[in-house]
């Protein structure tokens, strides 16, 4: 794998961003411990049967929400940053590809260990040993990275895109009446190029309302290159920016429907697992709320084959190498065949239910809790397809000064689906009789079906919005998920 020793002039200093957010998360995690264990931070017990029960103070509810802020905070940032400065380390698009799928290795090995192992020390040992393990895997986290600190290739901080987007809209919208110069020194290319008298181009001719926000206008620049009026003025590359963003809109929104099939997933596992049997072996019985492992566990697995032996495998019987849309086409199509199994084992479920007269009460249904295992497996499969996969396609297309948000994309997509899947399950709840409270007695299977079908519209609607797109960097879609083939 190639390092990559060139400095990009116009992204943020990743590596300052890591270490921010890594100090932010022990500091998270350290609060939590001690709101476990200091019995000033927690509240106190109440008897049983006692009617009066001491209020909790006011400051215990601001440590513990604080804890939880930082936490998040620290989590969302480092994780959304950490894949952007590994895999500027590289230069080829398919180490960076290759990267992406170890890095999601890890993120979904260490969720294992934590929904077991430290699971585990919480229930059977007590939640303050569990909590200061978390605090010291964060802190030697943050050692680590800061003794390999000194060898990462860095960007230099130069302005936020989350500054230079909204500025495009702006100056476009107030020069909307300005005719377009035909001439590629009428529009402004930045104090970088008037300083090294760099070759430029015009800009592209896709959107070209967003490029009067370039013109230039009596005024608009200083002598010295920079720009006068920031909101009145922006630079090719800026408006170039926003426009790939808009290119990728569509794909990126088809996405919500794949996080929202894995949350309704996640949720109605637990349920399943409940009303299920959990035991295995005469002495073990799996926790609900762990049956989930197995999704992590197989995109784990499946991660680790890709790059010895699903990719290579895939480019010896076609010639080619599997391109980042196809990798998140794969995960469509996964994921509405989980659906399809998930209502056929939740329909053989209820029938088991129906046959030992179960739908009259909340008895567990006689039937292994290992039935759910398929289903979550192909789970894992589908995350381990289109998350890398997206986070790939993303980081490939978009510019130099986007680069640092294909992770965050991800993020905003698994944040946003968990919203629509509490609204989903509430307009379930609401209109239809398929989830009571005993799910015994409702029809979850047909919750999943219409799924299905939600699946397959979407699938058509990505398979539009890929067959419209084009690749900007060519050489990132035809070689960003392959392996090394030197």
């Amino acid at each position: 794998m190639g390092r990559n020793n060139v400095n990009s002039s116009k992204s943020f200093d990743e590596s300052f961003r890591v270490d921010y957010f890594l100090y932010i998360f022990p500091l998270g995690t350290i609060l939590l411990a001690l709101t476990a264990t200091l019995d000033s931070l927690r509240p106190k017990p109440c008897e049983v049967g006692s009617t009066s029960c001491s209020p909790t103070p006011k400051v215990q509810y601001v440590v513990l929400y604080a804890a939880i802020v930082l936490a998040t905070l620290g989590s969302g940032g480092s994780r959304s940053t950490l894949s952007t400065l590994g895999a500027n380390q590289f230069n080829k698009p398919k180490d960076q590809g290759i990267f992406f799928n170890w890095f999601f290795f890890f993120v979904y090995g260490s969720s294992v260990v934590a929904s077991t192992a430290v699971v585990y020390v919480e229930d059977n040992v007590s939640w303050k040993v569990g909590f200061f393990i978390c605090v010291g895997a964060s802190v030697l986290g943050l050692v680590i990275f800061l003794m390999g600190s000194r060898f990462y290739t860095n960007s230099k901080p130069e302005g936020s895109p989350f500054t230079s987007l909204p500025r495009v809209v702006v100056a476009s919208i107030r020069k909307r009446k300005e005719p377009l110069p035909s001439a590629c020194d009428d529009f402004y290319h930045g104090h970088s190029h008037v300083a090294s008298k760099a070759i430029v181009v015009p800009p592209s001719k896709t959107f070209r309302f967003l490029n009067h926000a370039a013109i230039k206008s009596e005024g608009d620049v200083k002598p010295d290159g920079c720009t006068a009026k920031p909101w009145k003025l922006c630079s090719v590359q800026e408006v170039e920016d926003l426009k790939s963003l808009i290119r990728i809109l569509p794909l990126w929104s088809s996405s919500f429907f794949l996080g929202t099939t894995i949350g309704v997933q996640s949720s109605m596992s637990i349920l399943q697992a409940l009303a299920m049997d959990r035991h295995v072996g005469p002495h073990f019985q799996i926790p609900a709320g762990s049956i989930l492992v197995f999704s992590m566990i197989s995109t784990a697995l499946f991660l680790t084959l890709f790059d010895k032996f699903l990719f290579p495998l895939w480019k010896k019987l076609t010639a080619k190498s599997l391109t980042p849309l196809q990798r998140i086409g794969v995960g469509h199509v996964l994921s509405a065949l989980v659906m399809g199994v998930s209502a056929l084992v939740e329909s053989k479920r209820l029938k088991v239910a129906k046959s030992n007269n179960l739908d009259q009460g909340s008895n567990i249904v006689p039937m292994s809790v290992l039935w759910l295992v398929p289903q979550l497996a192909l789970v894992g499969i589908s995350e381990a397809f289109h998350f890398p996969g997206q986070v790939a396609f993303y980081y490939q297309e978009f510019l130099t000064t986007l680069k640092n948000m294909a992770t965050a994309m991800i993020s905003v997509i698994v944040g946003v689906a968990f919203y629509l899947t509490t609204a989903l399950i509430g307009v379930v709840r609401r209109t239809t009789n398929w989830l009571p409270g005993n799910i015994n007695k409702g029809r979850l299977d047909n919750v999943y079906w219409v799924l299905v079908v939600g699946g397959v519209l979407n699938f058509g609607y990505y398979v539009t919005c890929a067959w419209l797109y084009k690749y900007q960097n060519l050489e990132g879609a035809e070689h960003s998920d392959s392996p090394s083939d030197e």
